[in-house]
Parts: C-alpha cells; sequence; structure tokens
C-alpha cells in the first residue's frame, strides 16, 4: 500500500504586487491555518515518510509549519521546481517516480494542478482545493508507478473551512 497526502499551500498575501509570484508570503490567515492543520493531521497520526514542496515561499512556509506539528525533520523536506511549474500530468508523473522504498508521501502544491489530481484521484467533485486542503489517498499497491484513480481509495478530504463556525 501506497500513501499520498496532496496538500494546497495555505493562504498567500497579495500586499505586494512588486513581488515574484514565488516570492508571495503566506497572509495572517494563512499563518493561523497551516498551524491548525498540522494539529490536525497529528490527530490522525500522520507521519510520512518524505515531504515534498514547490519552492515557493508560500508553499515551503506552509510544509515546514505542518511538518513541525508532526514531527518531521523541518531538514529533510525536499523541494522540486516541477510541483511550482508543472502542470497536473507532470505531476502526476513525478508522484510515479517515487523512491519505492517511501511508504506515505506528502506534497506540498498550488492550484489548478492540486486540484487537478485531487479530482484525478477522488470519486467526488472537488471543484476548488482550498488553502491548506489535505487529500490524503491510499492506494491498493506496493509500487508508486502503479498509482491511478482506479486503485486509490480517499481515507479524508480536510480543510480549515470545515472547521470555522462563521
Amino acid at each position: 500500500m501506497k500513501r499520498l497526502y496532496l496538500v494546497r499551500h495555505a493562504k498567500s498575501s497579495w500586499d505586494d504586487p512588486g513581488l515574484h509570484d514565488s516570492d508571495r508570503p503566506l497572509n495572517k490567515r494563512g499563518k493561523r491555518d497551516a498551524p491548525f492543520m498540522g494539529e490536525r493531521l497529528k490527530k490522525y497520526h500522520v507521519v510520512p515518510d518524505i515531504i515534498v514542496s514547490s519552492p515557493a515561499k508560500r508553499a515551503l512556509k506552509t510544509a515546514k509549519i505542518i511538518a513541525k506539528k508532526i514531527n518531521y525533520p523541518v531538514k529533510k523536506i525536499k523541494t522540486a521546481n516541477i510541483i511550482y511549474n508543472g502542470n497536473s500530468f507532470d505531476l502526476l508523473s513525478f508522484i510515479r517516480n517515487t523512491d519505492e522504498a517511501v511508504n506515505e508521501a506528502m506534497l506540498f502544491g498550488h492550484n489548478p494542478e492540486i486540484t487537478g489530481l485531487a479530482n484525478y484521484f477522488s470519486n467526488k467533485i472537488i471543484p476548488n482545493m482550498p488553502t491548506c486542503g489535505i487529500l490524503c489517498v491510499e492506494f491498493n499497491t506496493g509500487s508508486w508507478k502503479e498509482v491511478a484513480a482506479e486503485n486509490g481509495t480517499v481515507l479524508f478530504f480536510d480543510y480549515p473551512g470545515k472547521h470555522r463556525t462563521v
């Protein structure tokens, strides 16, 4: 069995229009939501073998905050440009090339690619993966090369908005 956590970065700031897109930081809500979702994952006893993030500041910061909450060593977080620059098909190929020694992988990325992958792996339509949203899929296969919608089961889909009271 292989398990994949698809995570969209937390809410980012648009306050400085001069910043390059990859340099946009988390805003106040993002800084609140990322630790909250990290705590949620901790309650699920999530401990991935690997965390890979887009190198964009907002995605990497989200990954670091969540990693700390689930006791994953921040220094072990890897980055991959394909998560920032690629499309959903590129990300699927990237996932399928994960080291076979890895059983649980967590990927931090962006829309629309994360939503595209979430819809591919899910039997439900997710119109838009919310910021800091997490989709967990377990695959009935021992090889990342074989992960597909046909052998995946969504274990949970969680996001901060599910827990807001107004």
